[in-house]
């Protein structure tokens, strides 16, 4: 019995941690440029993609796998905060900051959990497997609708150009060849439209 609360009272605890997620503002709005997105709103509508875009998938995938690893990839963000997309300074050292957030907060959780999450953050991160590929594609992918969405919100706050839409989202074909030729279309009518500054 004894165990068991431990565990418990562990997994609760890690439950508490991650609702600071909640407090982390992403650069990108939401749809109706009313607010700034949270980290927690963001892996929630990725949890979401995931489950309604499987079919465009590149290859198949094990779909709870995917919504595990979107689910936890930004829990980091409790302590390495939310790097701008296009920040070249700020990704330096990210990296490091990341993997360090992930050792305090996974380290929060049973041994065993702990594992498997950091296992699934790291597989995230690495990019090699169809499921991170596929999830990745998505991370990418929807940040990218909601700055079409709220007229290029964050595109304009930060003077963001065609060209590095395209550098920084390209690998989307991965995961996804489908959503890529898709995004494509939506970075040319955000130029036409005055949403993405032209090259």
């Amino acid at each position: 019995m004894g165990k068991a609360v431990d565990r418990l009272s562990e997994q609760l605890a890690f439950l508490e941690e991650i609702d600071k997620v909640k407090l982390i503002l992403r650069q990108t709005s939401v749809a109706d440029n009313s607010r700034r997105e949270n980290d927690a709103e963001h892996s929630w509508h990725l949890a979401t993609m995931a489950l309604i875009l499987e079919e465009h998938a590149a290859e198949p995938v094990d779909l709870m796998r995917v919504i595990k690893m979107v689910l936890i990839h930004d829990l980091v963000e409790i302590d390495a905060g939310d790097t701008l997309a296009y920040d070249e300074v700020g990704a330096q050292g990210q990296a490091d900051r990341e993997r360090k957030a992930a050792e305090r907060i996974f380290a929060i959780l049973p041994v065993d959990q702990r594992a498997e999450v950091d296992a699934l953050w790291t597989e995230f991160e690495a990019k090699e497997t169809a499921e991170s590929k596929y999830a990745a594609s998505l991370d990418r992918f929807q940040p990218m609708l909601l700055n079409f969405l709220s007229e290029g919100s964050a595109w304009k706050r930060h003077g963001i150009r065609k060209s590095q839409v395209i550098a920084r989202n390209r690998h989307i074909a991965d995961g996804s060849p489908a959503l890529w030729e898709y995004a494509q279309k939506m970075i040319d009518r955000a130029v036409d439209r005055g949403y993405l500054l032209p090259d």
